[in-house]
């Protein structure tokens, strides 16, 4: 009888169990598909200075203007789109290891990584205007024309105030699960387009749910040469005026202008 008993308890609570399963999984939902993923297509390619190590990249009104990394050699610089020189440079101090940068305005806005510091400059002079503070590591970074919008490298985007830069909002990037690595921003029509570190393919973000809803497939974009594991895809502008899209990677000679190709 006892072991009857037993076996019956046992059964109870195997059924019980395997309910609270299920229960759980219904309540999550069902997992949502992967993001579609698109193709692109080079259309031009220009010289990239192959000693810069980028961490950030905006285009407006013909330049390029290219936040770059590393201890003891990071920088802000205006660059010519055409022929890649170098016009013009805002060097940081040894301690800081400079990340993305966006534009607002007449001004620019660069983050680093562990110091928790931004710096905003005149976008003419590249003269350094003002400091700010932030409480994560800082990534990437760009502006949707009423808040800066920014990664740690984690899975979430924050939304910044332009002037106060205090956080007004965030939301977690997910695909069929969170997309951590998060990197260098560009806003695009809408949308956020973000590095992952590490991987050759470019998130498009929906900002307001942080859905992917697409992959922009860059595998193959650079060629053999410069394949230092470092020396990954990341740095991403938009020309609004001419609708041109540019990618390009730490320490790679070449920045590539793509054109998107719809699926069919």
């Amino acid at each position: 009888m006892e072991n009857r008993r037993l076996t019956g308890l046992l059964a109870i609570t195997a059924i019980l169990a395997l309910s609270a399963v299920v229960l759980i999984t219904l309540s999550e939902g069902p997992a949502s598909p992967a993001a579609p993923r698109i193709a692109c297509e080079v259309v031009n390619i220009y010289p990239h200075d192959e000693d810069t190590f980028t961490e950030g990249l905006v285009f407006e009104d013909g330049f390029l203007y290219e936040g770059t990394g590393l201890y003891g050699n990071s920088s802000l610089r205006r660059v010519e789109l055409e022929t890649g020189k170098v016009l013009q440079v805002h060097a940081l101090q040894d301690q800081f290891f400079g990340e993305g940068v966006t534009i607002v305005g007449d001004k620019i806005i660069q983050l680093t990584w562990e110091s928790h510091r931004g710096f905003i400059y005149d976008k003419n002079t590249l003269d350094l205007l003002q400091e700010f503070s932030y409480p994560t590591e800082g990534w990437g970074i760009t502006y949707d024309g009423s808040r800066l919008i920014m990664s740690d490298g984690t899975a979430n985007l924050y939304f910044l105030d332009p002037e106060t830069f205090q956080r007004v909002g965030q939301v977690k990037v997910r695909d069929a699960a969170p997309v951590t690595g998060l990197n260098e921003l560009e806003y695009v029509k809408g949308e956020v387009y973000a590095n992952v570190w590490g991987e050759e393919e470019i998130a498009v973000i929906n900002p307001q749910t942080g859905r992917v809803k697409a992959w922009i497939d860059l595998k193959g974009i650079r060629g053999s040469e410069n394949r230092d594991t470092d020396n990954v895809l990341n740095g991403i502008a938009y020309d609004s005026k001419g609708s041109r899209l540019f990618v390009t990677g730490k320490r790679w000679p070449w920045l590539y202008e793509i054109r998107l190709i719809p699926p069919e």
